[in-house]
């Protein structure tokens, strides 16, 4: 079948290759998948999911137990006090946006101890000017780089902490930078420290692309509120828009009285029939994120080889499900990104070009057939349009596909003499 697919022989034989060599770490994928699933469908039992939590409702949203089931659910998930979990949350900047401007007052300081943060926040923090943001409300920010070789720059953060620190931000993915995604464990690490010289800050973890990924999540190691996209991990492929905050009570309290109104908060904000994909998406995402991990690690194998430099590398343990590779040149992001559009369900037949994509500095090209428009658990890869030219790899709702879009994607890059190791 590969074949039908203008495949060659012999990068077909490559690709076992490098699947023969990955059984050890499939199999310990599996068992953080397996894990994670009797965890979500514990917590769907202790909350009694029934038939009718599945029921679409309208207007007000009133009494919508389909809603507050689901949101018992992630807190037991995450192990929190709370959650916010709507359709009413567009996308995952919108939910870091909501969790910052909920909890931030003006005369605060808003601190990142792991360098710049991901492009589209950018905006929301005012680091670059736009309506509506932090700054504007007089809400400041301070930055503190990660040390060259990835560690935190401890000195810095004690430094960066004054009495203005209200939040500290820490994105567990690396979004378009080509420093290390930060473990469970290293995020807990770090929240210890800022705790220890400030007990009373909230510490809010970007968690987009990590859920499920580990058997613990960061608000086991001291978080106050975890945030993420439902067209991410969570959502499991099948949930059409959402986002969810978990954590303290009051910093939930904050949001829901941001996200709708103060006086109405969690009681209002319909669901519009979209329960039952939320349920079933949370339902299968610990083995949809297996799939995109055993893509992402094939794929770090599969470049490696050939001479490219990958964040993780083949062997480094894994924390996201995204996965980098450098091409050093445009070409090779944009024939890279043609090979995943070219292995999509959808719109395969589509070529994707670089654009001036909204909040965003430089061109970026962006390659996903995608059932939900911008769900970057499906097969998809994108890039900005500057220097090392990385693409950034990420989804697969299975593996079968994912393992799909990567040789087509090796396939693009043959077609045009772009791979730097023709030694297939």
């Amino acid at each position: 079948m590969y074949k039908e697919f203008g495949i060659d022989d012999k990068i077909i034989e490559y690709g076992k290759k490098i699947e023969a060599k990955l059984e050890e770490r499939f199999k310990a994928i599996d068992e953080v998948a397996e894990y994670n699933q009797l965890k979500v469908i514990a917590a769907m039992q202790k909350n009694k999911v029934s038939v009718e939590c599945f029921n679409t409702a309208t207007g007000y949203g009133y009494d919508d137990v389909g809603r507050d089931t689901l949101e018992h659910i992630y807190a037991d998930v995450f192990h929190t006090e709370d959650a916010l979990v709507r359709p009413q949350i567009t996308c995952g900047t919108h939910a870091l946006a909501l969790a910052l401007m909920s909890n931030l007052r003006p005369g605060d300081e808003l601190l990142s101890p792991v360098g710049k943060p991901y492009d589209t926040l950018e905006e929301v923090i005012g680091i670059r000017p736009s309506k509506g943001s932090l700054a504007e409300y007089g809400i400041t920010y301070a930055q503190v780089d990660l040390l060259e070789n990835g560690d935190f720059d401890f000195d810095g953060i004690r430094n960066a902490i004054n009495d203005k620190t209200k939040l500290v931000t820490i994105q567990r993915s690396k979004g378009y930078a080509s420093r290390p995604t930060l473990s469970v464990e290293r995020i807990g690490q770090l929240i210890s420290f800022i705790k220890e010289i400030k007990p009373d800050v909230i510490c809010m973890v970007d968690n987009c692309y990590g859920e499920f990924v580990e058997k613990i999540e960061p608000s086991d190691v001291g978080a106050d509120m975890i945030v993420g996209s439902l067209i991410k991990n969570p959502g499991g492929g099948l949930a059409p828009i959402g986002g969810y905050i978990a954590g303290k009570k009051e910093c939930i309290e904050n949001a829901a009285y941001r996200l709708t109104s103060p006086g109405l908060g969690k009681e209002v904000g319909a669901s519009l029939g979209v329960m039952q994909s939320f349920y079933q998406g949370l339902f299968f995402a610990p083995t949809v994120v297996a799939s995109a991990l055993k893509t992402a690690v094939f794929a770090a194998n599969v470049f490696e080889n050939l001479g490219y430099k990958v964040i993780p590398n083949s062997t480094e343990s894994r924390h996201d499900i995204i996965q980098a590779i450098e091409f050093n040149k445009p070409e090779g992001l944009i024939k890279f990104c043609e090979g995943i559009q070219a292995a999509a369900p959808v719109d395969s037949y589509v070529t994707p070009e670089p654009w001036d994509m909204p909040g965003y500095d430089d061109q970026v090209i962006m390659a996903a057939g995608a059932f939900v428009q911008g769900s970057s658990i499906e097969l998809s890869a994108d890039g900005p349009l500057r220097e090392p030219y990385t693409a950034f790899f990420q989804g697969g709702l299975t593996w079968y596909h994912g393992k799909l879009g990567i040789l087509m994607g090796l396939q693009k890059l043959c077609d045009a003499n772009l791979v730097m190791d023709m030694q297939l």
